[in-house]
């Protein structure tokens, strides 16, 4: 399985519990936020809120709680939510991208700073990592009664670049470009992502030893941990060895 596959596994596990489950919550009802301040409050005519409230009922957020994000962003007293990038080294030449959606970016910074330096990290300028990743669509689907074959030969005329399969959940990997013709081949195939995004995918990955490894997942849990942060993205390799740590 792709290194990408096992992280968005093991963050799925991770995310079963609650408090993994409330910042996960707090990251949708943003996104839905900003996609309302963005193209408006109807889905129909705002692909990205659309795409919100499916990564919403992906992740099992009561509906009552999506519509009053819709409410939320469509307030013009709403907060006014800055979407920002980082991007720096952790120990070991570990190379780290950090989204964020923010309404206070000097707090945002300092906290991001903050973390890299408690762990003997270093943050970068803007830009000066990002060709090491490549933005690819990726989303995740409960296998559930799909027949394989058949579904392979749709998301693959549908640009599916890899699909993976694992605990019971498929992992489609696209272009950034084929991401919305791929969200179109689900629809019509009448299935539901449990979420769709795009994400950084490391070009190449970098192997520590393993109490180095762990050093960096810990500093990578701090940033998660952050109200602020969205996605963080790395190129450490993630070997048997970590997983078994980490699950």
């Amino acid at each position: 399985m792709s290194g990408h596959s096992k992280w968005s596994t093991i963050k799925r596990k991770k995310g079963a519990l609650d408090a993994k489950r409330s910042k996960i919550f707090s990251r949708i009802i943003k996104e839905i936020t900003v996609a309302v301040k963005e193209g408006g409050a109807d889905p129909d005519g705002n692909p990205r809120l659309r795409l919100a409230i499916a990564n919403a009922k992906g992740a099992s957020m009561p509906k009552d709680n999506i519509t009053r994000a819709i409410n939320k962003g469509s307030d013009k007293d709403a907060a006014n939510y800055q979407e920002i990038t980082y991007e720096g080294y952790a120990p070991n030449g570990i190379a780290i991208y950090i989204e964020c959606t923010t309404d206070n970016p000097q707090r945002t910074v300092s906290n991001i700073r903050s973390y890299f330096n408690k762990f003997g990290g270093s943050l970068g300028t803007n830009g000066s990592l990002a060709f090491l990743f490549d933005r690819k669509g990726v989303f995740t689907i409960p296998q559930g009664d799909i027949d394989m074959d058949e579904f392979e030969m749709e998301v693959i005329d549908a640009g599916a670049e890899d699909i993976q399969v694992e605990d019971k959940m498929i992992t489609i990997t696209t272009a950034m470009e084929d991401f919305g013709a791929m969200m179109k081949k689900l629809e019509e195939l009448g299935i539901e992502p449990e979420n769709a995004e795009l994400q950084r995918l490391p070009q190449n990955t970098v192997k520590v030893d393993l109490e180095a490894a762990k050093k960096v997942m810990r500093l990578i849990d701090l940033f998660e941990d952050d109200d602020d942060v969205n996605n963080v993205f790395h190129n450490l390799e993630l070997t048997d060895e970590l997983i078994a740590e980490l699950e």
